[in-house]
């Protein structure tokens, strides 16, 4: 930057007040600390019919207000939204989508993706405990 360090922290003193920068983060491996308590992740693809002079704002709005919706994005393609769902299990995200989310009026339909395992999380590598290596066998 070939800033001395007093201008650099004044900037992000400015920053963080303009909410340029919302929130600070630390990326877990949860792999690697994983226990029955650990949540489940869903990507959720939302097909939905837009509000007549709202598009598709208030219907993302109601959705993202859930306390179960970490993400919400409005995206191009066969579905309008793609919306990260975390829960305890997978019978609680699928009794979100089932009971909140596709009964939602202007709500067309829902195509819902577990996630299994993760690799990369916001440009960090994930390593993974060692697995048992898997022995060939022919016939």
């Amino acid at each position: 930057l070939k800033k001395d360090v007093s201008s650099v922290k004044k900037a992000i003193r400015k920053y963080e007040k303009d909410k340029v920068i919302l929130k600070y983060k630390a990326v877990i491996n949860k792999e690697l600390i994983r226990d029955e308590e650990s949540d489940v992740r869903a990507l959720i693809e939302v097909n939905i019919v837009p509000q007549k002079d709202l598009g598709f704002d208030k219907i993302a709005e109601r959705i993202y207000l859930f306390p179960e919706v970490t993400n919400c994005y409005l995206i191009s393609g066969t579905y309008d939204l793609l919306v990260v769902v975390e829960g305890k299990s997978m019978h609680t995200v699928s009794n979100f989508v089932a009971e909140k989310l596709s009964c939602m009026e202007n709500v067309r339909g829902t195509v819902t993706h577990f996630l299994l395992k993760k690799y990369k999380e916001d440009g960090v590598l994930l390593k993974h405990k060692e697995e048992n290596k898997r022995i060939a066998i022919s016939y």
